[in-house]
């Protein structure tokens, strides 16, 4: 009796030592090899220009044998699409109205954090002297991107003056594409931000309206609902080293400046111009969650949004 006992502790302990190391094989198997994450340069994104040129995430999580892979896709439908299908875990630059937008349709993120705010960033821009204002592309074509925060300025400054994006011949189009349109005839405003603003600018056209006064013109970065439970200290980790970029640019100012210069193909002078439209704070504030609301209403009222959403519930709990 005694020893069929100990032949049942035996094999019992033999099962708990089996399924301790089949547990540990099966760990092996999910450790994460790679992150997945968007790189947007455009309007001024400086952050994310040096966290890609300066390999900063590649180098917080070398030592993990994880390797960190940028992908340029600056679509906000695009982004969030590749997010849905497991492809992308970091949205790193994503519209407020591209998050609210994708959430609405089911798309399961969790916002981190603000990656900017910057409503002069914003721009309406026209070659012909009489456009001044929003009242006055009634009955023109205008180009930019649809569902963006481009589009909300376009729609809020309309509304602004007594209109609606009814009133206008509104063509979808990316930025660059706008900004050609403009520049060849064929549209008669443009929806731009960043470079292309300054080079729309510089070039002769003039400024009929920015997102000041009518929208924030918040940027956030998302991330995989999925991926955030699966991997809480990468997140902690990611969070930590975009903190750690804002205060590089803050303690070296003119070298960051530089290198974005390189990057992007302006003089440092208009680098640094551009930049104090931004404000890259990442702390979300109760006027950055009311905003969003704003948006939201917004988006609704326009037929861009469907389903509401409960903003405070997409955003990621620590």
């Amino acid at each position: 009796m005694r020893l069929k006992k100990l032949l049942a502790t035996a094999l019992v302990g033999t099962m708990v030592i089996t399924s301790l190391v089949g547990c540990g094989n099966k760990a092996e198997e999910k450790s994460l090899s790679a992150i997945n994450l968007t790189y947007v340069k455009a309007p001024l994104n400086v952050p994310s220009i040096l966290q890609k040129n300066d390999e900063l995430f590649a180098n917080e999580f070398k030592e993990d044998g994880i390797t960190v892979n940028w992908h340029e896709i600056t679509s906000g439908p695009d982004q969030t699409a590749a997010l849905a299908a497991g492809e992308l875990d970091f949205l790193h630059a994503l519209g407020g109205t591209s998050a609210l937008i994708a959430a609405s349709n089911g798309v399961e993120l969790e916002i981190l954090n603000t990656y900017s705010r910057s409503p002069k960033g914003f721009m309406i821009v026209a070659n012909n002297e009489a456009i001044t204002s929003a009242k006055d592309l009634v009955g023109k074509k205008v180009a930019g991107p649809k569902g963006t925060i481009l589009h909300q300025v376009l729609i809020a400054a309309l509304q602004a003056e007594g209109y609606s994006i009814d009133d206008v011949e509104f063509i979808q189009m990316t930025i660059p594409d706008a900004a050609a349109a403009l520049a060849d005839g064929s549209v008669d405003a443009a929806l731009t931000a960043g470079p292309n603003a300054l080079t729309a600018i510089n070039s002769g056209s003039h400024v009929v309206a920015t997102g000041e006064g009518l929208v924030d013109g918040i940027i956030v970065t998302a991330v995989s609902k999925k991926f955030a439970d699966e991997n809480p200290e990468i997140v902690e980790r990611f969070m930590k080293v975009e903190e750690e970029t804002l205060a590089y640019v803050k303690d070296n100012y003119e070298e960051a400046m530089e290198k974005v210069s390189a990057e992007v193909g302006l003089t440092v002078d208009q680098v640094k111009e551009m930049y104090d439209w931004y404000d890259f704070s990442l702390d979300i504030t109760d006027a950055d969650i009311k905003a969003l609301e704003e948006t939201q209403d917004f988006l609704i009222e326009n037929e861009l949004q469907e389903t509401k959403v409960d903003i405070n519930s997409l955003i990621y709990k620590k």
